[in-house]
C-alpha cells in the first residue's frame, strides 16, 4: 500500500528552560505500508524548513522511530523509548556527533494515517543542548466536489 497524505507536523525545540522555539508544517507526503508491521512517512523539505533539496523519511516499526533526511544534509535518529542512540549528522559544513535520549516514542499509523509523537533530549558532541519534541498528523487529502459548469 502507497498513498498520498497530508503530514501536519509541529516541532517544539527548547534550548534553555522557559525558551521554546515552534515550528509548524504542513506538507504533502507519500504513507507506505512495508512488509510486515511497519510503515514510512517520506515528505520532502522546503525553504521554509531550512532544508530545502532534503528529503524527510520516518520508518515505524513497533517500538521504534527512525528519522532519516537525505540530500543537501544527511543524518539518521533513531527513537526508542528509555534509550539512547549516537549517530552522524552530515552538513555541507561538517559532521556532528548527535545523542537522542528518547522520552516518547509513540506512532498510531494505519492506512487512512493516524499519528507520531516524539520527545526526546539532545546531544552534541556529548554535550546536552536542549529538548525537543514533534507531533505529527498524517491524513489522507480531502477531494473538493465541484458542480459541472463551475
Amino acid at each position: 500500500m502507497e498513498k498520498p497524505v497530508i503530514i501536519s507536523i509541529k516541532g517544539v525545540q527548547a534550548l534553555e528552560p522557559g525558551e521554546e522555539d515552534t515550528m509548524e508544517l504542513v506538507t504533502q507526503g507519500v504513507l507506505r505500508q512495508e512488509e510486515g508491521e511497519g510503515f514510512t512517512l517520506t515528505y520532502r523539505e522546503s525553504e521554509l524548513t531550512g532544508l530545502e533539496g532534503t528529503t524527510t523519511t520516518f520508518q515505524v516499526v513497533p517500538g521504534r522511530i527512525t528519522l532519516r533526511r537525505e540530500g543537501t544534509l544527511n543524518s539518521e535518529m533513531v527513537f526508542q523509548e528509555g534509550q539512547k542512540h549516537v549517530s552522524l549528522y552530515e552538513t555541507p559544513y561538517g559532521g556532528l556527533m548527535l545523542g537522542v535520549n528518547t522520552h516518547r516514542a509513540k506512532a498510531s499509523l494505519g492506512e487512512q494515517g493516524g499519528s507520531l509523537s516524539i520527545r526526546y533530549a539532545l546531544e552534541v558532541d556529548s554535550q546536552p543542548v536542549g529538548e525537543n519534541s514533534f507531533e505529527i498528523q498524517v491524513t489522507e487529502p480531502q477531494l473538493t466536489s465541484q458542480r459541472p459548469g463551475q
